[in-house]
């Protein structure tokens, strides 16, 4: 059976499988580990984009504006040591100083922002030029304060190339820098166009992946659950003969498990029912059948010469008649007791008093099959709380059992005594065919009978029993039966005080 089942029907061998709350939730996981994934990427791009800009800002920015100041000041200088040559005004040479300090400021301050080895190499030589020229300056100022004669157009043209070499110098570097922002610029541009080509893939990726399972968690719920509804169509058009394999979250398998129980309850419901029509049928034909025949008789004349014959037909008819009004009524009873309908008269009464009446009463059946009835009762049975007519319907119903069912010659003992907890204990023994094992609970069930295989001739409602467990039950009690196919029956209950 389970071969032909799919995937998802089969019975789970291996493990514990997830219910639907962890399903779900482990679909949300997914989602969320995606997002999650695609966040932690653009946040992860988003810190390289911000590095670039702020290394931009930061370092190539300030290097041009530095490199552009150092420039102004070299200029500056020029100016100002040309000026104390031709005037010989010591403000010039001061003022000079004071560029210089900021020059070698400058340089000094781009020295440590530079990122790279090229451009620390040409500021180093920025720098040693720049000595180089200060040093010259110095040298022709000394002379000139000290009014020695010296070669003017040496130091001039020394000075000038060095002056020259290093603007030449500062140009490559603001040109390396512009070439560096530019690179950096078009790489970020790059980046970004790759990060937005791997985020839609990543993005394209995972809400494939989340379709995807999402459609399976929603499938391994959904389909049991389709495959459940075929099952409730076929309970409903009377099959139920059906059984329920299915391998999905525990919710499911134990609603399918309650289906199976629900169905098996309804083949054993709708067997009852079988024969509960097949019982009726019987049980109701061959009394009408009687009445029928008789009531004929009666109206074609037949027996109005022989009285003897019309009392005979007329006894048969109140018989029949008298067990049709018994089956009625033990129906009523039933059905009654089963809704809670009927309600007791308890009183203290004394129930050997009602052994006797019921044994009494079941007398004349035993004596035609030569049954004897034996009674144990002792006189100090306590006084308990019941309905006495319910009560003796029990007795009748035990007692009229046993006398159908003991063998003539059998013997049926009927004993009470008294309880522990102050209630009362009775049985009531014969010496019939036994009960199989299996039958011992189903005998209490209405319209069940024990399977007897001598005793299949002796018909019954399957009624009496299902009575007086409804009886003892409402009294508080408890009845069962010990027996042993073949050697006799014990009905045993219990009645509290």
């Amino acid at each position: 059976m389970q071969k032909n089942l799919p995937f998802y029907l089969k019975g789970n061998m291996t493990g514990m499988r997830p219910t639907i709350f962890a399903r779900i939730m482990i679909g949300y996981l997914a989602i969320f580990i995606a997002v999650a994934a695609v966040s932690v990427y653009a946040f992860s791009q988003l810190a390289v984009f911000r590095g670039v800009t702020d290394d931009i800002l930061q370092t190539d920015n300030r290097l041009r504006d530095l490199v552009q100041k150092i420039t102004d000041s070299l200029l500056a200088q020029t100016r100002y040591e040309r000026k104390y040559i031709i005037t010989k005004d010591q403000e010039f040479i001061n003022q000079f100083m004071i560029d210089e300090g900021d020059v070698n400021t400058r340089i000094d301050e781009a020295l440590f922002i530079a990122n790279n080895a090229r451009k620390r190499e040409m500021l180093i030589r920025i720098r040693n030029s720049y000595e180089h020229y200060k040093s010259a300056v110095n040298e022709e100022a000394q002379l000139v304060k000290k009014k020695q004669p010296y070669l003017q157009a040496d130091y001039k043209e020394e000075k000038g190339k060095t002056v020259d070499g290093i603007l030449v110098e500062l140009r490559n570097l603001k040109r390396y820098i512009e070439q560096d922002t530019y690179e950096k610029i078009k790489h970020l541009g790059e980046s970004v166009v790759k990060a937005n080509q791997i985020a839609i893939v990543m993005a394209a990726g995972f809400i494939f992946f989340g379709v995807i399972t999402s459609i399976f968690i929603t499938r391994s719920i959904t389909r049991p659950l389709s495959f459940m509804r075929k099952k409730t169509r076929q309970v409903a058009q009377g099959n139920f003969d059906c059984s329920l394999d299915v391998s999905s979250p525990p919710e499911i398998e134990e609603l399918a498990q309650d289906f199976n129980l629900m169905c098996d309850k309804l083949k054993v419901m709708d067997k009852v029912k079988s024969d509960f029509f097949a019982l009726m049928a019987h049980e109701l034909r061959t009394p009408l059948a009687s009445i029928k025949e008789g009531t004929n008789l009666l109206l074609n004349h037949i027996g109005e010469d022989f009285k003897e014959k019309r009392k005979e037909v007329l006894t048969i008819i109140a018989e029949e008649s008298n067990r049709l009004t018994d089956l009625v009524n033990s129906l009523l009873d039933l059905s009654k007791m089963e809704a809670g309908m009927i309600a007791l008269n308890l009183e203290k009464s004394n129930i050997g008093s009602l052994i006797n009446q019921a044994a009494f009463g079941i007398g004349p059946l035993a004596m035609t099959k030569n049954v004897s009835i034996k009674l144990e009762i002792p006189q100090d049975l306590p006084y308990v709380k019941m309905d006495e007519e319910r009560i003796l319907q029990a007795f009748r119903n035990l007692i009229g059992n046993a006398a159908k069912f003991t063998p003539e010659g059998g013997q049926i003992t009927i004993s009470a005594q008294p309880m522990a907890s102050g209630g009362v204990k009775v049985s009531v023994a014969d010496t019939g065919p036994g009960i199989a094992k299996e039958d011992l609970t189903a005998i209490f069930d209405k319209f069940q009978q024990g399977t007897m295989t001598d005793y299949n001739k002796i018909k019954g409602t399957g009624l009496g029993l299902a009575i007086v467990k409804h009886i003892i039950n409402a009294h508080g009690g408890k009845i069962w039966v010990e027996s042993e196919f073949g050697h006799g029956s014990t009905f045993i209950f219990l009645l509290p005080a």
